[in-house]
């Protein structure tokens, strides 16, 4: 089925039999109030004009946001950039009665704000196939009073510091969500490790294919695509677990490969240049010299 298209906040509002938004670029919607709403409606995936960062509860159908499907009943989060896909799953069998909130920002609230392009650098908002956020209790306590501040603020008679102020408490919000991001990235190292091992069982299978010479070296695009992840998300977990980018495990896998060849065959530097990938063997003995303080020539004498 195609995905449904909302491309307002008020056509949100009339979608989910809610009263008309205060504003119209900005809204803080009540899930329960939704979930009651839709209760019998098919399910259908949607897409949206807008930004939505959302914490659920008692989710009657799992939603399929990324990586996995997700029943949002432990305090579960997710951010959607506009034009992003929120699938519709399976029934979940919870009989919980739903809660939670949504937050719906229309991008021209951001115009003439600095957030209007730094919102960019958060990339849980730009994840290709993304991995949502689960909350401890503290945590969400944190955001659920930032959520309240924000829609007392545009309950509020709306002044020439209205704008400014719930920016900031978004920002406020985002920030926060950064930090409990790391926060997962490291407490959930089960879910870490293997996107670690399929990093290395792919970067395996292309170094010792043929694809260096005929495609030169795995682009970070490559493998990201092949974790089916985005190069931000695999970057940032990366650095977060090993302290390296996607592009520094390439060129270690590749300097692995380089010593096994100048230490147990007997073709020529400029051979095993070409054979990993590299059309001029300065390049290659210049990324040999960096990664290891000495020149593969040097390196392939040490071993006579």
């Amino acid at each position: 089925m195609k995905p449904l298209r909302i491309t307002s906040i008020s056509e949100f509002h009339q979608l989910n039999q809610l009263p008309p938004p205060e504003h119209p670029l900005i809204s803080v919607v009540d899930y329960a109030q939704v979930a009651a709403a839709t209760k019998h409606n098919p399910a259908q995936s949607t897409v949206a004009d807008y930004y939505s960062i959302a914490v659920k509860r008692g989710l009657p159908r799992k939603m399929r946001y990324g990586q996995q499907e997700y029943d949002f009943d432990e305090g579960v989060m997710y951010f959607l950039a506009p034009r992003q896909v929120l699938q519709a799953g399976s029934a979940t069998g919870i009989h919980s009665q739903p809660s939670g909130w949504i937050l719906l920002i229309h991008p021209n609230f951001l115009w003439n704000t600095p957030l209007a392009k730094t919102i960019k650098r958060y990339d849980f908002f730009y994840y290709s196939v993304n991995e949502a956020l689960f909350l401890s209790e503290k945590e969400e306590t944190i955001l659920n009073n930032i959520i309240e501040n924000i829609g007392q603020e545009y309950h509020s008679n709306i002044d020439k510091f209205s704008q400014n102020i719930i920016i900031s408490q978004i920002e406020t919000l985002l920030n926060y969500a950064e930090r409990f991001y790391q926060r997962q990235f490291i407490t959930r190292k089960i879910a870490s490790h293997k996107i670690l091992d399929r990093l290395e069982a792919i970067l395996v299978a292309y170094f010792n294919s043929d694809h260096l010479i005929t495609k030169g070296l795995p682009t970070v695009q490559y493998v990201a695509e092949a974790l089916n992840v985005s190069p931000n998300y695999l970057s940032g977990l990366l650095k977060t677990l090993t302290g390296q980018s996607t592009q520094q495990h390439i060129h270690e896998k590749l300097i692995e490969k380089a010593k096994e060849k100048l230490s147990t065959t007997e073709l020529s530097v400029s051979e095993i240049a070409y054979e990993l990938g590299f059309e001029h063997p300065q390049s290659f003995n210049k990324l040999f010299k960096t990664k290891t303080n000495i020149s593969p020539l040097q390196f392939r004498q040490s071993f006579n």
